[in-house]
Order: structure tokens, then C-alpha cells, then sequence
């Protein structure tokens, strides 16, 4: 569905990409792991656009493109594919809880403003925040603000969803109501990408893990394969350092 081949990345004279080769199968739950630092983001914003690759290849469903000269036309193409649930929720803030869901579907996907706000209903009361629709962000907690955002991100009916680190801004509280909501969309098939922290949803979510460590995939395979019998020291010493904290 979506592949990556030797995708590079720079800011200035740091690289922060080296060589990156992926695929995101459909129906697949994709979790990225690695400590800071190692592009993990960056890899996201790059399949989104959000940041412009060096060079690469990408293959979505029939398009191909090469990364180093990809056309506003292509971007558009790929954005129309992909929804992005970013750390800090990344809502209107003077638009309410329903407003912010519905305007990608005005403007980006060209919905009536009644067929918007159907979906954007919908959307809300899939993330138990029905009743919160006239709210402002100000207005909502972390964990409901993010919810939103996830809110966003499927109603637009996307290929593909990519989360970069969803959770990473909430107290410890309000992680769980969020990545609840991420664990129902898996149960219903949706393809997802995901950059989390959160070892143990990781390990209970995911089809296929990736360790990630200064800009290259250490090692990949699934949640069993990673969690319980790593290959590579370096992510045996990166999972038990979870371990320890707990």
C-alpha cells in the first residue's frame, strides 16, 4: 500500500534520515519505536510533507514518486491519502470541538457544509465527545483536545493515519482515554502509523514494530518478535531500559 525506499533527510549539515526503507501494509497497525533523536517525526512529516525529503522513492498504491522532486500536484495527492494527529492536537483555537473537524472537509475534501457536519458528528460522538461539540480548545482538556484531533484525522476518510507520539503532551491520566480510542480504530482495520513512547500499548496494538535509532531502522518484525525476542543489543538495551523504570 505504502512504501518507502532509502528515503534522506538533512537539516543543514545533520542527518537526520539515513537510508530509511519501510512498508505500511493496509489494515496494518505500524508502531515506530526509538529514542530521541532518532527521526522518528521527521520520518512522519516526510511522508506527509510536512517536511520535504532529500531523496527516495514512494510508492502509494499507483503513484510512484521521486522524493528529491515531488510536484504541489503529488503533495496533494499523497495529503488527500493521509491524515496527521499531531503531539500538540494542532486545533483552531477559535473554532469549536465541531468546527474543527468539519473544516478539512469543507476545504480540503469540498463537502456541503450539511454533509460536513453530519460526518463531523459522527466523527465527534466515535471519540465519546458528542457533548463537547460547541466546545472551544480552551475550553477542553488535553486528552479531549487530542481526541478531537483523532477525530479530524478519520473523518476525512483517509488511507492511511499517521500519530506522532498522540499521547506525548497529556499527564498520565488522560493517555489512556486517547490511546483507547487509537485501539478501537485498530479493531476496525484502519491502517495507522504510529510514533509512540508508550511501550506496553506498543506491544498490544501493533502489527509490526520498528526500532528506530540515528536515523536508521535497527530492526523490524512483529510485536512478539521486538518485545520478546529482540535480535539487535542495541534494542534489547532500549526496551529493558523501559523495563527498569517500571
Amino acid at each position: 500500500m505504502l512504501k518507502i525506499s532509502n528515503l534522506y533527510k538533512s537539516f543543514g549539515k545533520t542527518e537526520v534520515l539515513r537510508g530509511i526503507s519501510l512498508e505500511v501494509k493496509k489494515g496494518q497497525v505500524t508502531v515506530i519505536i526509538g529514542p530521541s533523536g532518532a527521526g522518528k517525526t521527521t520520518l512522519l512529516r516526510c511522508l506527509n510533507f510536512l517536511e520535504s525529503a532529500d531523496s527516495g522513492q514512494m510508492s502509494f498504491d499507483n503513484i510512484q514518486l521521486d522524493l528529491s522532486k515531488v510536484s504541489k500536484k503529488n503533495k496533494l495527492q499523497i495529503r488527500r491519502k493521509t491524515a496527521f494527529v499531531f503531539q500538540n492536537y494542532n486545533l483552531f483555537a477559535n473554532k469549536t470541538a465541531l468546527e474543527n473537524v468539519m473544516e478539512g472537509l469543507i476545504f480540503a475534501q469540498k463537502h456541503s457544509k450539511e454533509e460536513a457536519l453530519n460526518i463531523a458528528k459522527k466523527a465527534l460522538d466515535k471519540v465519546g465527545l458528542s457533548d463537547r461539540a460547541d466546545y472551544y480548545p480552551s475550553s477542553l482538556s488535553g486528552g479531549q483536545q487530542q481526541r478531537v484531533g483523532i477525530a479530524r484525522a478519520f473523518s476525512l476518510n483517509p488511507d492511511v493515519i499517521l500519530f506522532d507520539e498522540p499521547t506525548s503532551a497529556l499527564d498520565p491520566e488522560l493517555t489512556g482515554e486517547v490511546l483507547s480510542v487509537i485501539r478501537s480504530l485498530a479493531d476496525e482495520g484502519i491502517t495507522m502509523l504510529i510514533v509512540t513512547h508508550e511501550m506496553s500499548f506498543a506491544r498490544q496494538i501493533a502489527d509490526r514494530v520498528i526500532f528506530m535509532e540515528k536515523g536508521q531502522i535497527v530492526e523490524e518484525g512483529s510485536a512478539a518478535d521486538i518485545f520478546d525476542n529482540p535480535q539487535e543489543e542495541r534494542t534489547r538495551e532500549f526496551l529493558s531500559s523501559f523495563t527498569e523504570r517500571g
